[in-house]
């Protein structure tokens, strides 16, 4: 008896348009693609190519009713058969009124006597769980718990000092040294009541959180903005006349053979007595840039007194003025000379503060 060969369903034909092969192959190509949509890709582009179910099923290592699911799926609905359907699952609560509701509040009230509103406070007044409101804040950016300060200069000289200031710092005069220069005053010499407990693992350093006073001292630095490298004094007092002594030190420091000094400092003033103006005045060598008023940030400097108060001063225990100016001493020999890079342009800088003002002039404040 001669058996009969089994034939299955003919497949239908699937054609693709230049467009929708073009769209595929990048699907099936790209590398942040999902798996799963670039393997449906490529089960559509083998099938359009005239290969059976099975054949395309050994070349990409799937089953055959996957193979079958997607290639129907792309023939009644073209590509966008080959996204995900809604899976079911529980009702959102969560309405577009709701969530207009909480960034609203978030954004124009207050609970009544406080600042700022919590996620637990914020759930109990629109009637949602504590971690709804966490998304909602989260998709909007909002983190009314943070809070930053700012302060805009009153300096009539603003824009001509952040100018002068940008410029030494981003297109520096040729042969010329520029100083970020500044004073980190009343650094305390604290020692701790009882002795510290060192680092184990598991656990962290611990140390008291009283402490006694031992005196206090004052760090007279000037970084190089192009170079890292820091010339620093310590003195017991904070006048004009230890500034004059550490001007005088950075003379001395620095050779005279055509070597301009641009001083970058504050408006504090012990920069300005009499005394120094005349001190500059027999050294003409020396140019002083004076930031404008509140924007002791422009000052490079000012970074070095952050990293040397998290990495030498915070967390140490001193017991006398003189063994904290050798720690300040000794960070200031170990440490590497790199330069903190500055990249703002005076455009930025007072682009940012016009925008900040707008903000001010918008609130009515």
């Amino acid at each position: 008896m001669q058996s009969k060969s089994r034939i299955g369903r003919p497949l239908k034909d699937l054609e693709l348009t230049d467009e929708e092969c073009e769209k595929l192959e990048l699907i099936a190509r790209r590398p942040k693609t999902a798996q799963r949509m670039a393997l449906r890709a490529r089960i559509i582009l083998l099938s359009a190519s005239g290969k059976s179910n099975s054949a395309v099923c050994e070349q990409l290592g799937c089953s055959m009713p996957t193979v079958g699911k997607w290639r129907e799926r792309f023939r009644v609905h073209r590509l966008e058969g080959l996204v995900d359907e809604p899976r079911p699952g529980a009702v959102r609560r969560a309405t577009d009124a709701k969530v207009e509701e909480v960034v609203t509040k978030t954004l124009e009230t207050t609970p009544r006597g406080q600042t700022h509103w919590s996620q637990r406070a914020m759930a109990k007044e629109v009637g949602l769980s504590q971690p709804t409101i966490h998304r909602i804040w989260k998709s909007f950016g909002l983190q009314p718990h943070r809070t930053e300060t700012f302060k805009l200069s009153p300096d009539p000289l603003f824009v001509e000092k952040v100018r002068d200031i940008a410029g030494l710092y981003l297109n520096p005069p040729e042969h010329a040294v520029v100083l970020c220069v500044d004073e980190k005053s009343q650094i305390q010499a604290l020692n701790r009541t009882q002795p510290i407990l060192p680092l184990r693992p598991g656990v962290p350093e611990r140390q008291t959180h009283d402490y006694q006073r031992n005196g206090t001292t004052t760090l007279f630095a000037a970084l190089n903005a192009h170079t890292g490298q820091v010339v620093g004094q310590c003195y017991r007092r904070h006048r004009s006349q230890e500034y004059l002594r550490f001007l005088r030190h950075l003379n001395e420091q620095i050779p005279e053979q055509g070597t301009d000094i641009h001083l970058v400092v504050d408006n504090y003033a012990t920069h300005k007595t009499p005394a120094v103006t005349r001190w500059f005045a027999r050294h003409p060598r020396f140019h002083v840039h004076f930031t404008p008023t509140y924007s002791s940030w422009m000052n490079l400097v000012e970074r070095l007194f952050s990293e040397l108060t998290t990495r030498a001063i915070r967390r140490g225990s001193f017991l006398s003025v003189q063994a904290l100016e050798r720690t300040i001493r000794d960070y200031l020999d170990a440490r590497e000379a790199k330069p903190f890079v500055w990249t703002a342009t005076a455009d930025s800088i007072l682009g940012k503060v016009a925008a900040v003002s707008q903000r001010i002039y918008e609130s009515g404040h």
